[in-house]
């Protein structure tokens, strides 16, 4: 007894098939004979169910919404590593907690995000203040319009950007590597 889905394929390219359809069912049978190489035959072909479920353990996503944040977590850390190698276990540990939130906290972080052009002004202030090099008026006019306005800032700045701070302040990293730093945070608060 012929197998029903074979006859109807068959039929479909002898008695329907246009000369594009052909084309298709070439390349078809192309990609297939080389799956067949490559696993050994029928026999050896992954199940796909199985071959999913390795895939899944191997890339260490469990199906939940936790395994899946462990996954992406991981992604980022390595994706930071390798982009902005300069900075610190305890910077990357701050970035990524900014941009993967505790989904069980009920917080998503420190509240609205600054825009990025609005905190880098914001930066440029408080370094030209902590620096020394801040206008006397430039300083008063921010005190008249915030009041305490170093100490808002800080608080409002993301936690790399005060540990970034805190290290150029204390000598730890030169500026070129300061602004280089601050600026890839900026673009990852973006």
């Amino acid at each position: 007894m012929a197998d029903p889905e074979l006859v109807r394929v068959m039929d479909y390219i002898l008695n329907r098939c246009d000369e594009a359809a052909i084309e298709a069912v070439a390349a078809a049978v192309v990609r297939r004979r080389r799956e067949l190489t490559m696993f050994g035959g029928a026999r050896n072909l992954p199940d796909p169910k199985k071959w999913a479920s390795e895939m899944t353990a191997h890339m260490n996503i469990e199906g939940t919404i936790e395994g899946l944040k462990k996954s992406v977590l991981d992604y980022a850390v390595r994706t930071i590593k390798q982009e902005a190698p300069e900075l610190k276990d305890e910077q990357i540990k701050q970035l990524t907690d900014a941009w993967i939130p505790d989904l069980n906290s009920g917080s998503g972080g420190q509240g609205e995000k600054l825009p990025a052009d609005l905190l880098s002004s914001m930066i440029e202030q408080f370094m030209a203040y902590s620096e020394g090099t801040m206008a006397e008026a430039e300083e008063q006019g921010l005190r008249k319009e915030l009041g305490a306005w170093p100490e808002r800032y800080w608080k409002a700045f993301p936690q790399v950007i005060r540990l970034l701070i805190t290290d150029y302040l204390k000598d730890e990293i030169s500026e070129k590597e300061f602004r280089s730093r601050i600026d890839t945070a900026l673009t990852m608060q973006a």
